[in-house]
């Protein structure tokens, strides 16, 4: 039997002072069927909230914790992780998701019901939890390696050109893709066999699509099935304000992005940089009251995504952020105000 094909399954769950949050996928992933899910992982990166103490305290025997004294970031948490998992259970199958998203109630028995042999992973149907699809979780197509699906972004597609977008979560179809979150992902292990685990060095953002693309690249199969629908409670940023909460994730969200644009664009990707960066630094106008603190991120991110420079300590990265707002400070008291924050 090809290793695909059997259903020794682990779920990994990475967190980071979000106690509330984790409670709730704990308890979905724990009212699982123990046949759907052999044992859950929890990597808990460094919190320093009630989060360690509420763990030691739980006493169901599938649920394992890890520790790291460091904020590993959650790319260092899902590489960590998924070490951990093949090294102490030796599954078959590897379900990542963050501490704010879970299973919804049966998805798992969807998981295991279906012929899971073709693909060798898995990417789920994540919704918000008001029912709405979302949206930084959608699966995609590359549009460099699929000329229709480049035609149909220039045409005016924009994002839904390359993203899967509701007529396919309505489908009962499966749908071939190239890239995929870490919300809802089983990973087999043939796909860790073929490229190994995710760059845990990338800390935040990225690490799941730059993964997966790694995968289709070295001839693996990803299917996304409607079918398997996953939550996410998602709230870095909200539909009535275009900013990071908190700022310093642009850092990594912009310079992971400019990484996965060059996996993605191969030898075109001199082309698609000026107008990525453009696109990113007109983003200022969202950013009134900390346009010098969101320009001397992103243009870092520039610089930093270009050279594919991913060792920058995370205090290194707060640490920008609060010279940027002491600098503003000192601007503002000598006289500078309002939007003119430069």
């Amino acid at each position: 039997m090809d290793r695909q094909d059997k259903r020794r399954l682990v779920a990994v769950v990475v967190t980071h002072n979000r106690l509330s949050q984790l409670r709730i996928t704990l308890g979905r992933l724990l009212d699982s069927d123990p046949a759907h899910l052999h044992a859950i992982l929890v990597v808990d990166n460094a919190s320093s909230d009630d989060t360690a103490t509420w763990l030691v305290d739980q006493a169901d025997p599938r649920l394992h914790v890890y520790r790291s004294e460091a904020n590993l970031g959650g790319a260092g948490g899902f590489e960590t992780g998924m070490r951990q998992a093949v090294e102490r259970f030796d599954p078959d199958w590897i379900l990542v998701m963050d501490d704010d998203a879970r299973p919804e109630p049966g998805a798992l028995a969807v998981f295991h019901a279906g012929e899971r042999s073709k693909a060798e992973a898995w990417a789920a149907a994540v919704y918000y939890p008001d029912g709405r699809i979302c949206d930084m979780n959608r699966p995609s197509i590359n549009p460099f390696w699929h000329g229709d699906v480049m035609r149909r972004t220039l045409l005016g597609g924009g994002r839904d050109g390359f993203h899967l977008s509701q007529p396919h979560y309505a489908a009962e179809d499966l749908c071939d893709v190239d890239g995929a979150s870490f919300v809802g992902l089983f990973v087999s292990r043939v796909a860790v066999a073929r490229i190994g685990y995710p760059d845990g060095s990338l800390f935040l953002y990225g690490d799941d699509v730059l993964y997966t693309l790694g995968l289709r690249q070295a001839g693996g199969r990803i299917l996304f099935d409607p079918a398997i629908r996953f939550e996410h409670d998602f709230s870095t940023i909200s539909d009535g304000d275009r900013r990071f909460r908190p700022l310093w994730k642009s850092y990594y969200h912009y310079r992971n992005l400019l990484m996965v644009y060059r996996l993605c664009s191969g030898w075109l990707f001199p082309l698609v940089l000026p107008a990525a960066a453009a696109k990113w630094l007109l983003k200022v106008r969202f950013h009134s009251g900390e346009r010098r603190v969101f320009l001397g991120y992103v243009l870092r991110a520039l610089r930093d995504g270009v050279l594919h420079r991913k060792h920058a300590p995370h205090a290194q990265v707060l640490t920008w952020g609060k010279r940027g707002r002491a600098r503003l400070t000192q601007l503002r008291r000598l006289g500078f105000r309002g939007d003119s924050d430069w």
